[in-house]
């Protein structure tokens, strides 16, 4: 900013950087960047490693199909008891059911957090890309699903002239 700028919209003098240093804190920039980047790298390839995942699925559903084994026992038993004997079976037997669905709840819940991470991380893969991109100077402009080339019209008349003669 010119000092004439600073009286006229009465700002504090700025710290004028030049250009060689202004270059410099980029770089450092990008390298630091950079360094993280491959650290999320190693975390992401470490991520498919954990084997405490599937575990953890099969155990719930082996829970709930042993409660949902355990509630028909229990409905059976209720049925061919006296009246007075049987509320008191048939509402363990709905606590058994309530457990079945908490377990089949909870896996999908577990599914559902590791979606939503995923795509998380492929939208930032995405603004990853499209800020790179952006940053490299070409005159490609990048949309959401897909990726303009500039031209003037002249230069699309010659391509389209030039595509109606072969």
């Amino acid at each position: 900013m010119t000092q004439k700028l600073e009286e006229l919209f009465n700002l504090p003098p700025s710290d004028a950087t030049t250009p060689e240093e202004a270059k410099s804190s980029i770089e450092e920039n990008r390298a630091i960047i950079q360094e993280v980047d491959l650290a999320i790298d190693k975390i992401d390839a470490a991520l498919p490693y954990v084997n405490d995942l599937d575990i953890s699925d099969k155990e719930l559903d082996d829970l709930s199909d042993l409660a949902k084994e355990k509630f028909q026992d229990l409905i059976d038993l209720g049925m061919n008891v006296e009246a007075r004997f049987s509320g008191h079976i048939l509402a363990t037997a709905g606590t058994l059911l309530g457990h079945a669905i908490t377990a089949k709840q909870a896996k999908l819940d577990k599914k559902l957090r590791m979606v939503d991470l995923q795509l998380k991380k492929a939208r930032l893969d995405a603004q990853i890309a499209k800020d790179s991109n952006k940053s490299d100077g070409d005159k490609i402009v990048d949309a959401e699903d897909g990726r303009a080339v500039i031209l003037d019209r002249n230069e699309l008349l010659k391509q389209i002239l030039g595509k109606s003669d072969k």
